[in-house]
């Protein structure tokens, strides 16, 4: 089959569109066709190998698995032994290690039936950037009514969730982005815009009892100062730090900060699991959220997707689709 993948670890240049053996799904995974893959700042750890504390589960020297991809949204191919919840021809949604493939297996317990109002490309921009949404609002800061909410990165894929998320319990959310963004993050829900690039992050009149900071390269302090004094922060995400730690050395600082202050400062690393994507499934359906996408690429050009992520800044969530993959 064909697949987007590396043999070392590095910048998207050493990516390339080759043939590899078809995976072979063990007993609790599934084998999904893959119709569509979502492209998120993970991939980029993926691929770099950074932070290297990274490396402890992908691989020391180089990544125990070369494709990348996470997102994922296709059809069934087969099952393992002990799946007994999808069959083959099942449409589906969710995570699959090494999903910029035209195969990837995954998980049973990480898909679920796809949302029967999304396409596969809006299907695909859903899973991991949803989940981390909602885990952050919803198990971690548990917004309320009238209750205000600060979003950083919010025109990135969880922030693009977070705002309708927050909408939809409703709280009045003020949204950190760049510059040309304020439309496109007031339409998904957003009363307040900060443009970084020209105005500083603070609370105004009144202190945010959330915050959630899903760009990862603020101050600790800085973050500090614009919560409520019995506030939740919710860090998810770590694109700040040096390159062994990255992100997790400022988590650390506010786990270890956290029990002598009224304020609740937290960090997220997000899972996919098969309960939440059926409550992303449901507010789907609802129309309570909906995927914001920026563009699809077709999978020969999955590479270029990867780079306009890494410095494009784009509005929600890019896809690869693989309407014109080569034939195996």
């Amino acid at each position: 089959m064909k697949a987007i993948a590396q043999d070392a670890y590095g910048s998207a240049d050493g990516l390339e569109l080759r043939d590899i053996a078809r995976p072979v799904p063990r007993d609790k995974e599934v084998l999904v066709k893959v119709r569509a893959a979502g492209v998120d700042p993970s991939i980029l750890h993926l691929m770099t190998g950074k932070p290297y504390i990274a490396r402890l589960a992908l691989g020391l020297r180089k990544p125990r698995n070369p494709v990348r991809g996470w997102d994922v949204a296709g059809v069934v191919e087969t099952v393992g032994a002990k799946v007994t919840s999808f069959q083959p021809g099942d449409e589906v949604f969710g995570s699959g290690d090494g999903s910029f493939a035209e195969y990837t297996c995954a998980r049973a317990d990480k898909l679920a039936p796809r949302p029967g109002n999304l396409t596969f490309e809006q299907a695909a921009a859903l899973p991991v950037s949803g989940v981390t949404a909602y885990q952050a609002l919803s198990g971690k800061a548990h917004p309320a009514p009238e209750q205000k909410v600060l979003v950083i990165g919010a025109s990135g894929g969880i922030g693009t969730y977070a705002i309708q998320l927050a909408v939809s319990y409703g709280a009045e959310v003020t949204a950190v982005c760049g510059p040309g963004k304020a439309d496109f993050v007031r339409a998904l829900g957003a009363t307040e815009v900060i443009d970084y690039t020209s105005q500083e992050i603070t609370a105004g009149k009144h202190l945010f009892d959330i915050v959630l900071d899903a760009a990862g390269n603020r101050p600790l302090s800085l973050l500090r100062r614009v919560l409520a004094p019995k506030g939740v922060l919710v860090m998810a995400g770590g694109e700040g730090g040096g390159e062994w730690l990255g992100g997790l050395g400022r988590q650390l600082r506010g786990y270890a900060l956290s029990p002598f202050l009224g304020q609740t400062l937290s960090s997220l690393i997000a899972v996919v699991r098969h309960k939440d994507l059926l409550t992303l499934k449901r507010l789907a359906e609802a129309g309570t959220i909906a995927p914001a996408i920026d563009r699809t690429y077709p999978f020969s050009e999955a590479v270029s997707a990867i780079k306009h992520l890494e410095t494009g800044h784009p509005r929600g969530k890019l896809v690869v689709t693989m309407s014109s993959a080569p034939a195996t």
